[in-house]
């Protein structure tokens, strides 16, 4: 299986020392387990900064790149072994497999962090830390803080504190080789659950049972579960953007939007389908959806080098809203309807956003001066227009109310183009019947 090497780790945290100033240093906390209810706990999920930087998979652990003229560079503080707790909860890294296996010049237990912390930061003048993100850790930050300012060597530590979201987000921003194979991983995978959910949905199933073959086939494929709760919305309940009660019966004559992706080694997939019931799509439906498929495909070939989301956005927008005047759900002429935002009744949401580690992921929209940024090569967005026609719209043509359609696919920025990442996943409307067939 495709997975984010060793060497891929190293050769970030090496990028990320070259970029910070002499005499700084990057402190990264990943957070704790967080309770469910009772004594449960949610599963761990890393954080993404962190994960990014050292691939350390463990809860509680920190990270410390310090650019200094001497002393460790990379330095990680984790829990450390204990084979009674480890009985209950699964084998540690542990101190030793830190530096053995995570490549960290130095380790310590996390029980040592006030202690060994404070002197590896008093050479430093300038700490990048997230504030505001970590509410959970920050007290144990600012009271070392504290204590070096106020101790006998108070003139050494920090001086000045800075975010490192920007320097980060723009390396996150570009996907190397190796992280685009993990998204093409993560796309067969998630090509597998909407077919296996396209082939096997009838009339009388429940939503929360295509939700199940969706979230089966995600782990029995070796990913990591979910990448974002996973939609699965029937009818009326399509129109519902972030649908997650997935509890309803799928009714014959119906449309099925699934909006579900893999997370594989911590990059998300986001795909959404839309496909009829009982195999079928009726003529009000084809109607909708191929404004939508329309608009999609257009944006998808829009999403080029030196293009913008502003840019894509307004592409689909203009077919949407078209698509809405000629089928009598809003009024035109067109572009009366486009500047007075007419089409925002039925399609509510912008066309993409940034994809990575988080399923909406870090990186600036626009440039510092102020212009939408332009797309680069190595880029990934989503392309997701969509049409929601509630079934209480009473100004809606009566055909069309009830009907929820989104398609969206996960497009990466090439040289020469774009690569459809997940094309493979069948959305026209013969191909989709076909499927069925």
């Amino acid at each position: 299986m495709d997975r984010i090497a060793p060497e891929t780790f190293a050769s970030r945290r090496r990028r990320i020392l070259d970029s910070l100033p002499q005499g700084a240093a990057l402190l990264l906390p990943t957070g704790g387990e967080l309770i469910r209810s009772a004594d449960t706990h949610y599963p761990f999920r890393p954080d993404s900064d962190f994960y990014y930087t050292t691939g350390f998979p463990e809860p509680d652990a920190w990270a410390l790149l310090r650019k200094t003229s001497e002393g460790p560079e990379f330095v990680l503080f984790v829990n450390p072994k204990d084979p009674e707790r480890e009985t209950w909860t699964g084998v540690r890294a542990g101190v030793e497999g830190a530096t053995g296996r995570y490549g960290a010049d130095e380790a310590f237990s996390t029980a040592d962090l006030e202690a060994k912390l404070g002197p590896l930061l008093e050479p430093v003048e300038n700490l990048y830390f997230a504030f505001g993100r970590h509410d959970a850790e920050e007290p144990r930050l600012n009271t070392l803080l504290a204590r070096l300012r106020k101790g006998r060597k108070a003139a050494l530590g920090p001086v000045s504190l800075s975010d490192p979201g920007a320097l980060l987000s723009e390396m996150r921003l570009r996907k190397t080789p190796g992280e685009i194979a993990v998204h093409r991983r993560g796309a067969a995978i998630t090509d597998e659950a909407h077919r296996l959910a396209m082939t096997q949905v009838r009339p009388g199933m429940h939503e929360y049972e295509i939700q199940a073959l969706v979230e089966y086939t995600f782990r029995r494929r070796g990913a990591w579960g979910w990448a974002y709760p996973s939609i699965v919305g029937g009818g009326n309940n399509a129109c519902v953007l972030h649908y997650v009660e997935n509890a309803a019966p799928l009714r014959d004559g119906d449309l099925m939007l699934i909006d579900a992706g893999a997370e594989v080694d911590g990059y998300a997939t986001d795909v959404t389908r839309t496909s009829p019931v009982n195999g079928r799509f009726s003529g009000a439906q084809r109607e909708l959806y191929g404004v939508v498929l329309e608009a999609q495909t257009a944006a998808c070939e829009a999403t080029v080098a030196g293009a913008t989301i502003d840019d894509i956005h307004a592409l689909a927008v203009r077919i949407l809203t078209q698509g809405m005047i000629d089928h009598g759900l809003i009024e035109g002429p067109l572009d009366d309807a486009i500047e007075e935002k007419r089409f925002s009744k039925y399609y509510m949401h912008k066309t993409s956003h940034w994809l990575g580690l988080d399923v909406h992921d870090v990186g600036r929209y626009q440039l510092p001066d102020g212009p939408p940024r332009p797309l680069e090569p190595g880029m990934i967005i989503t392309v997701e227009p969509g049409i929601y026609v509630p079934a209480d719209a009473e100004d809606a043509p009566e055909q069309y109310r009830g009907i929820g359609i989104r398609i969206e696919d996960d497009i990466l920025v090439t040289e020469d183009g774009n690569e459809n990442l997940t094309a493979a996943t069948p959305k026209t409307i013969a191909d989709i019947e076909a499927l069925r067939a």
